[in-house]
């Protein structure tokens, strides 16, 4: 059984996509960048952090595999999480203003065999925004509990002049890397089942 280490609505939606039944684990990991880390490391550790959580919750059950993902949007190296309030979401924004800015998306895979990991980056560049538009987007309540403060997938779309790499990973699960990483962890709990059987018999 698949199981998704994430509250996000949106990762279950990229995950059925996929065409992949999965359970939802509830985990509390905190997310704060540690002095001195790298905007790309920080992005691994906190999906690592919620798959080796949610792994801690399902590792007595046979085929258990975890899936944690963490999304982030970077700007010279500087982390914007999720905006505190609608002020900040503003912030965000006016600062993303016509800049390219990049998309972090990194997912790890935790079951019997071990750890799996892969990060998507992609390069956002947005339309110059004045504070009408700014304040107009921010009202509609969307950018809250939205990494860089915005939904690729709602009406920020009409923002982005050019988008390179991958949509859904902006949307927060790489589509196509996960699908890639679950398919290496399959051949591996495969070959590692038949590894066992043949050292049984």
């Amino acid at each position: 059984m698949l199981y998704l280490a994430s509250k996000s609505p949106r990762r279950a939606e990229l995950l059925q996509r996929l065409g992949l039944s999965h359970r939802l684990l509830d985990v509390d990991v905190p997310e704060v960048r540690a002095p001195g880390e790298g905007a790309a490391d920080y992005v691994r550790r906190v999906a690592r952090d919620k798959a080796r959580a949610g792994w801690s919750l399902v590792a007595g059950e046979p085929g258990a595999r975890v899936l944690g993902a963490d999304t982030e949007v970077v700007l010279d190296e500087e982390v914007f999480g999720k905006p505190a309030d609608a002020a900040d979401a503003a912030a965000m924004l006016r600062r993303l203003s016509g800049r390219t800015h990049t998309v972090l998306s990194a997912v790890v895979v935790v079951d019997a065999a071990g750890e799996r990991e892969t990060l998507s980056r992609t390069a956002v560049r947005f339309a110059p925004l004045d504070e009408a538009a700014i304040a107009a987007y921010v009202a509609t309540g969307e950018a809250m509990g939205k990494a860089g403060a915005y939904a690729i997938q709602g009406r920020a779309e009409a923002f982005v002049e050019h988008l390179s790499g991958s949509y859904s990973g902006v949307m927060g699960l790489p589509v196509h890397e996960t699908a890639r990483l679950l398919d290496a962890t399959t051949a591996a709990a495969q070959h590692d089942t038949g590894a066992r059987a043949a050292m049984a018999g």
